[in-house]
């Protein structure tokens, strides 16, 4: 929508014939989007591309305008004498639809495949207004198809799977597991949820499964089916495009749900979400979901320097204060490498999955954190992951780790910086409390709230 010039010479915007829209600012019914810009730009002087780029509107600042000329049915006067600020529709009321099925908002759904921030608004709207499918919001099983198209076309590209096949960590735990435990998998039916190129449900295959299942959405596994055929595994390795929570299976019940579904954080994207819909309906009683466990921990970081780059550095910018950028800046986690000598903690555990056994609702949580320092200098925190199979199986357990004193995972750690670090003492006990949930409007994303001293920030990823 901000660049609706460029919007305009899409193809699919020409393909809209078969909408009606009314005009704007008359009666008129045109036959398509591009006809009703036209009209307002030649019968009544207003071009909104103009209007767009002369008050810089962001996808808000668009679907406010176009609501709050719907319900004011203001004439062309009205948006061409605009002060530059504040504009009439800056109230959050404008948010909600005027006109049901709106062509001049549904163009930019047709393209939330690029621009991915206009699907978290329209989540927005439908919470706003009330028309939630359920009472239990916020969950990946609740979004539509169109609404999710952006996660799963980020993975459609071959790019970020050679980024996690050249992750030997993560790969070969895998391999590892599966191969050294061939009597887990001997004769076993296996589900691969998210599986991408297929990686998991080979290795699941030459490890003696008698049927294996490999779903995923994204555009990829057309490229899995390639690689399967060209490892003669077709016969043992069935692959359906699809979410896990729209498709049917072949089958009613399997013996192994395999999965490599840890974002950043861990619970990042919320895959695991799909895991467990998978596991509740696919999988046997006598069954287990691989990997099985996984823990999350904390620890303290002490690096003046990183505090000074991304944090500092903005209380002056070639001799210009611009310290207001800060409350940008702070609430962003990043994900980064953190170097081991700078940990002046040992991590602690603050939350505990067993992928068998836990909620959905478990996967938001609150918990209460101790980190004993060893060094005595200014510091913000840092988390990691681990991550075990077979934890139930004596033949052999694997595991790994995400955190900065072992080799390095794409995973990398996940920072959390503060306006102003925490000063501690060597052998010092900091103590607060970490709080994780779904964001609402994005059940993929997460909110993560920190409670430590005299001070409360809530980061975001997204």
């Amino acid at each position: 929508i901000r660049y609706l010039t460029q919007l305009l010479q899409h193809e699919f915007v020409m393909k809209l014939i078969a909408f009606l829209t009314r005009v704007l600012l008359c009666f008129r019914l045109l036959s398509s989007v591009p006809a009703t810009l036209q009209h307002c730009t030649a019968e009544h002087q207003v071009n909104l591309v103009d209007v767009i780029r002369k008050h810089n509107l962001d996808d808000y600042g668009y679907i406010k305008m176009i609501n709050f000329i719907r319900s004011t049915k203001c004439d062309a006067s009205c948006l061409t004498g605009l002060p530059d600020a504040p504009l009439p529709w800056e109230s959050e009321d404008f948010l909600r639809p005027v006109q049901q099925d709106d062509p001049l908002l549904q163009t930019e759904v047709k393209r939330r495949s690029v621009r991915s921030s206009f699907r978290l608004l329209a989540q927005g709207l439908v919470l706003n207004a009330g028309t939630s499918k359920s009472g239990n919001l916020g969950t990946v099983a609740e979004l539509r198809e169109d609404e999710d198209e952006a996660y799963f076309s980020s993975y459609g590209h071959y790019g970020i799977h050679e980024e996690m096949l050249k992750d030997k960590v993560r790969t070969e735990s895998y391999r590892d597991f599966m191969y050294s435990n061939p009597e887990v998998f001997r004769d076993k039916v296996v589900l691969d949820v998210g599986c991408g190129t297929g990686i998991l449900s080979m290795f699941a295959a030459r490890s003696g499964a008698k049927k294996v299942i490999a779903v995923d959405q994204s555009e990829i596994i057309y490229q899995a089916m390639d690689i399967v055929r060209s490892n003669q595994l077709e016969d043992k390795i069935t692959l359906i495009k699809g979410r896990i929570e729209d498709i049917n299976l072949p089958v009613e019940k399997v013996d192994i749900i395999i999965s490599e579904w840890m974002g950043y954080f861990l619970l990042f994207e919320s895959m695991l979400d799909s895991v467990l819909y998978a596991r509740d309906l696919y999988l046997a009683d006598t069954g287990s979901v691989y990997p099985d466990l996984c823990n999350i921990s904390l620890a303290a970081v002490g690096d003046p320097q990183r505090h000074q780059d991304r944090i500092a550095f903005w209380d002056d910018v070639y001799g210009f204060n611009m310290a207001c950028m800060k409350k940008a800046v702070v609430p962003e986690a990043m994900v980064e490498v953190v170097k081991a000598d700078t940990l002046i903690s040992e991590p602690t555990v603050i939350q505990t999955i067993d992928c068998n056994k836990v909620c959905l609702s478990e996967l938001e949580f609150a918990s209460e954190f101790c980190l004993k320092i060893t060094n005595s200098t200014d510091c913000t925190v840092t988390l990691v992951f681990h991550v075990f199979f077979s934890f139930h199986v004596l033949s052999r357990q694997v595991m790994f780790s995400t955190g900065p004193q072992v080799t390095k995972t794409h995973w990398n750690q996940t920072v959390f910086l503060l306006d102003r670090p925490v000063s501690v003492q060597a052998g010092e006990e900091l103590r607060g409390k970490i709080t994780v949930r779904k964001n609402k409007k994005d059940p993929r994303s997460l909110l993560v709230t920190f409670d430590l001293r005299d001070r409360k920030q809530t980061y975001s990823l997204q």
